[in-house]
């Protein structure tokens, strides 16, 4: 009994005792000198990146930071998990040192006299299987985000504390990053030296199979690459028209907005089915994870995906003009993500819309892909009667991109889409006001394009900014107009009609549809039963309240058979069509778990794929959006 409560007073003091003031950043320089950080990534049958910085200290007390919050992420979802073998040495000597118990990602430690380094060295420990997270290395290819192999002192700003980073490669492998390279010895590269946010901002591809494809538009200073790793050479092949119009989505950015806020930009596109994929933006950089077979396998008249428009505009969107309340001193200071409908929602806007003008994805795939968009916020978001688009900002942090059950109930990181249809409403706002004389491109280059060549240092905004910018093209209550959408007053889809088109629903999906479902290798029965199916017959998603949620079937359920035949996709289209002119309902064998049951579905409408629709009469702005700008 003596020996437990011994224990039990012992453990409040040891916690005591790890936990002392993390220092609040200053905008003052790390005196002591540039931080060196090494980072070797040959172990790559082990998936190891091992990492050793050499810190300038002054002797006292000192904590260092694992950064928590990822830029673009917008949630505190750094992988500390995966980070072990921490050892801090000065003069030789290893330090002790204690985790702080309330901020986990600060390290504590105490520097000797007489010393004027810390090297601080630990492993990171990347995904050997996608259960575990993110795969980022493969025999192949590797993708270093210095975000997550780094440690930086507390008590500064990220702007304050430079580093002079350095990677050794596997032997005879290419990287590209946004980093200048310094100098080079064997397969170790030197990179320039850089603050804390930019080296955080600057990640790396580098494998094996590359190739660095200039997109620059002709006649200008500021060179765009469009950097390939792939799973194999033969995934590098590419036609000229694809090349061409990769350079057109540039060369319509460019024109779009302006200015650029980089010295150089520089595309990170994985080619692979073994690492994992990733759309993630940068100043000068963003890296791109797409099918190995994104070239090879492309269909002309479906076109590319907006991935790649995407990431680019947020060089603009997101990471020279940012919102306000997402910029911080550093990355352990919380983020707020209460203008992500600008951030992410003009830019999921602008990244169609270049998709469209470049060629990327021609006009009728253009139309199509909007299609499934405009009927998601008519007919498949029942959460939007409980929950406002505003609130779903919160979303990065609430659930992490975690699976939800019911996507279209409870909703997840819908100022993505939804922000798009506010921006399509907005941009057909200002074309119709003005007779078509002005449009939403010309806030894009009033706002996002100013101070031509600036990059170095975000130019943040605010609610009140957007409203004046706004009103700088056409003067309108827009206060009003985003407050009465952001807060679910409005329906989010008047943006279709006021461009000129409609949404209906046919029997067949449209040829982007298909494709889609070909790629995903799954079934949308979204709008008639009121569910999705993955390849394999179990269910993605149940429409709240419809047909199939109604008849008892939620997300996870596996579809054994149908009419007492079993299930394949074809099978059950045969049942929808047939039960339009018959009144028996559709009967469902279900699979959960080791239980079957047979449930029946009362649905009679037949198929339902969404299209756009010209509204005759009225004037067609969609089409203009998606002109090529000359």
């Amino acid at each position: 009994m003596l020996r437990r409560r011994l224990v039990c007073f012992a453990l409040p003091l040891i916690a005591a005792a790890a936990h002392a003031e993390v220092p609040a950043p200053a905008d003052t320089p790390y005196t002591p000198g540039t931080i060196r950080v090494e980072v070797d990534a040959t172990n790559l049958s082990q998936r190891i990146f091992r990492i050793r910085e050499t810190i300038p200290v002054r002797p006292g007390e000192l904590t260092l930071l694992y950064p928590k919050w990822v830029p673009g992420g917008h949630s505190p979802r750094n992988p500390i998990d995966k980070i072990a073998g921490i050892t801090f040495t000065a003069n030789g000597t290893k330090l002790a040192w204690t985790r702080d118990t309330l901020d986990v990602n600060a390290f504590h430690l105490t520097v000797p006299e007489g010393a004027s380094t810390v090297v601080a060295e630990f492993d990171y420990l990347t995904p050997t299987d996608r259960s575990q997270g993110r795969v980022v290395m493969t025999p192949n290819m590797l993708n270093l985000q210095w975000v997550a192999a780094v440690l930086y002192p507390a008590g500064h700003y990220g702007t304050q504390i430079v580093f002079d980073p350095r990677v050794t490669y596997p032997a005879g492998w290419t990287a590209f990053t946004g980093l200048h390279e310094d100098g080079r010895r064997g397969d170790t590269v030197d990179y320039e030296d850089v603050n804390f946010d930019i080296l955080v901002d600057s990640p790396v591809f580098a494998g094996k199979y590359t190739r660095n494809i200039d997109l620059t538009p002709a006649g200008s200073k500021v060179p765009v690459k469009l950097g390939l790793v792939a799973d194999a050479a033969k995934y590098l092949e590419t036609k000229p028209e694809q090349i061409e119009q990769h350079k057109k989505m540039v060369e319509q950015a460019v024109k779009l907005y302006g200015g650029q806020h980089y010295d150089h930009y520089q595309f990170l596109l994985a080619l692979s089915g073994q690492m994992s994929g990733i759309g993630l933006e940068h100043q000068r950089s963003s890296e791109n994870g797409v099918s190995a077979d994104y070239f090879t396998d492309w269909n002309a008249k479906v076109g590319f995906r907006d991935l790649l428009p995407h990431e680019y505009t947020h060089s603009w969107n997101g990471k020279y003009r940012r919102g306000a309340d997402l910029w911080t001193p550093n990355l352990n200071v919380p983020m707020q993500d209460s203008l992500l409908w600008v951030y992410e929602g003009q830019t999921q806007y602008w990244g169609n819309v270049l998709a469209a003008r470049s060629g990327m994805r021609p006009k009728d795939a253009s139309l199509d892909a909007l299609a499934l968009v405009v009927a998601t916020y008519a007919d498949n978001r029942p959460g939007l009667q409980w929950r406002a688009l505003q609130d779903t900002t919160n979303d990065p942090i609430i659930a992490s991109r975690a699976p939800r059950a019911y996507r279209n109930y409870q909703m997840s990181e819908d100022y993505y889409r939804g922000g798009q249809m506010v921006w399509l409403e907005a941009d057909a706002l200002i074309r119709n006001k003005t007779r078509n004389r002005k449009s939403l491109d010309d806030f894009a280059k009033a706002f996002f394009g100013v101070d031509n060549g600036i990059w170095k240092a975000p130019n943040t905004y605010t609610f009140d900014d957007v409203v004046a910018a706004l009103n700088s093209v056409v003067a309108h209550d827009w206060t009003g107009f985003l407050r009465e959408r952001l807060d679910g007053k409005v329906p989010l889809t008047g943006g279709i009609e006021a461009s000129g088109w409609r949404l209906v629903y046919r029997d067949e999906p449209s040829a982007y549809a298909k494709a889609m479902n070909k790629a995903g290798g799954g079934a949308d029965f979204t709008y008639s039963l009121g569910l999705s199916l993955d390849k394999a017959g179990k269910t993605t998603d149940v429409r709240w309240d419809g047909p199939a949620f109604n008849a008892g079937i939620g997300t996870g359920t596996e579809i054994m058979a149908v009419n007492d035949q079993a299930y394949s996709r074809s099978v059950l289209e045969d049942a929808i069509k047939a039960a339009k002119d018959d009144s028996a309902p559709i009967r469902l064998l279900l699979k959960e778990f080791d239980r079957f049951r047979t449930v029946e579905v009362d649905y009679h409408d037949g198929l339902r794929h969404p299209h756009l629709e010209r509204i005759e009469g009225r004037p067609d702005y969609l089409s203009d959006i998606f002109a090529e700008r000359k």
